[in-house]
């Protein structure tokens, strides 16, 4: 009996202590790691006398959610649904099915916002021909149709800021028109929020109605199935007119949320572009957007879309611009890209019934606010240049047009691994600054325009050669 309580014991102590040992492992570790969190027993920068910096409050007269209209974003998406298909290379002249039928519900609802506008926002049908491999190489009609609110500062009416959902939809083959494709998600949900946003910003009684000093472009467009062929034809379209893009913002997929906890963030997608310290304008866009509607709306993506995936922002990100894409927090690939159809048991098709309406509202809302913000602000600083190297403080330079409604500029800067600027200090006058006591290589810097009204430009990075000087 003695012999066998050994046994047991000395099995017992051999399975328990590897046990006991990854436990005392863990608990080292993880005291050794909050012990290095904790510590940051790095010097002060500067050492003394940080600035304290006046910072004006955002903009007055936000957007409550309570103005979005969800009942006639569904609306809109039952009549485009109702089209059957809305491919680009369906139908263009039937009134009850194809892309001419997404057309024309699109453009039915924005002359009854442009009428309530009292004629402030401006209604274009853009028609191009245009050709890529899914048109078989063949040049075919498309159209895309635009809201334009112009702006009202002189010096700013021709910087534009836009927001896009595509209208066309497609089936399990995107070259076949005749398909099913209702598309309630992809993309009539971002169409929905685009024009939402184009009744919310150019009310009469909105504030800033008439002080929008940008100019803001609502936009349906058509062939993005096809290969982001209308974005392409809105970029040109957008040059031919001599604007400046401020910033494109894309909203594809933005009307499910089935996970259980809803609503959730809606996800914001941003590329890095060619800058090694991923501060590209879309980047730059993308912290903007974050700030303004908050981390509880907003989940910022440093990627610049989803994996093998696409959408219109991606024309104005390969051409430098500023653009980012808003997409809902968890995609079912069951409800995107097939002919509707049930199979083993499994639904497939986008159809309404797997839309969410309190999380595209919310969309809705924050894209609005953006856009609002971004258009009420001066334009951001050129030429921002940072120096100072091998000196113990960090010196900006930035150029920029006077402007009577500008209060100054903010200063940020931001650790080297950190996602988002802090505000170092501001600057009322001049368009220099050297912050004493700053190492140029631990942080990165930028300097964004802010108005009298609190209004912010997005934030425009330092330049410098870190290269060796020799």
């Amino acid at each position: 009996m003695m012999r066998f309580c050994r046994k047991l014991c000395r099995s017992a102590i051999a399975i328990l202590l590897p046990a006991v040992l990854l436990l005392r492992f863990i608990a080292c570790s993880s005291i050794t790691l909050a012990a290095q969190v904790s510590t940051g027993n790095d010097p002060a920068e500067p050492s003394q006398n940080k600035p304290n910096p006046k910072i004006l409050p955002r903009p007055s007269g936000a957007i409550p959610r309570s103005d979005v209209d969800e009942k006639s974003m569904r609306l809109l998406i039952e009549r485009l649904v109702a089209c059957g298909t809305r491919n680009s290379l369906s139908s263009w002249d039937d009134p009850k099915r194809g892309a001419g039928c997404g057309r024309d519900q699109v453009l039915a609802r924005i002359n009854e916002i442009a009428k309530a506008s009292e004629g402030k926002l401006q209604v274009v049908v853009d028609k191009f021909d245009t050709t890529s491999q899914r048109t078989n190489n063949k040049p075919v009609p498309m159209e895309n149709v635009y809201a334009i609110l112009p702006g009202s500062d002189p010096a700013l009416s021709k910087t534009l800021f836009i927001i896009s959902g595509h209208f066309d939809s497609r089936a399990s083959d995107v070259m076949d028109p005749n398909l099913d494709a209702p598309g309630a998600d992809d993309d009539a949900s971002g169409v929905a929020v685009s024009i939402e946003c184009a009744r919310l910003l150019s009310r009469p009684p909105a504030t800033g109605r008439d002080s929008f000093r940008a100019t803001l472009l609502f936009a349906a467009i058509s062939g993005e199935e096809q290969g982001l062929l209308g974005s392409a034809r809105m970029l040109e379209w957008a040059k031919e007119q001599g604007y400046t893009v401020g910033g494109m913002l894309d909203n594809d997929i933005v009307g499910s949320d089935f996970a259980s906890g809803a609503p959730h963030r809606v996800r914001l997608f941003s590329g890095s572009g060619n800058e090694d310290d991923s501060d590209s304008p879309s980047r730059e866009l993308a912290r903007a957007i974050e700030e303004i509607d908050g981390r509880q709306a907003i989940r910022l993506n440093f990627v610049i879309d989803r994996l093998g995936r696409g959408g219109d922002h991606y024309v104005f990100y390969k051409a430098g611009l500023p653009a980012v894409r808003f997409t809902e927090p968890l995609e079912d690939y069951r409800h995107q890209h097939q002919t509707p159809r049930t199979e083993n048991g499994t639904e497939y098709g986008d159809q309404m019934k797997y839309l969410n309406f309190t999380f595209m509202g919310n969309v809705a809302r924050d894209n609005a606010e953006a856009l609002r913000q971004l258009a009420l602000a001066p334009a951001p600083p050129k030429d921002v240049k940072l120096s100072g190297g091998i000196s113990p403080d960090a010196r900006l330079s930035w150029s920029s047009p006077d402007d009577p409604d500008r209060a100054g500029f903010e200063i940020l800067w931001r650790e080297t691994t950190d996602p988002r600027w802090s505000i170092y200090d501001f600057a009322a006058t001049g368009q220099d600054a050297v912050l004493k006591g700053v190492s140029t290589d631990n942080h990165f810097f930028a300097v964004r325009a802010v108005g009298k009204n609190g209004a912010r430009s997005t934030a425009v990075p330092t330049t410098s050669g870190r290269s060796l000087p020799f």
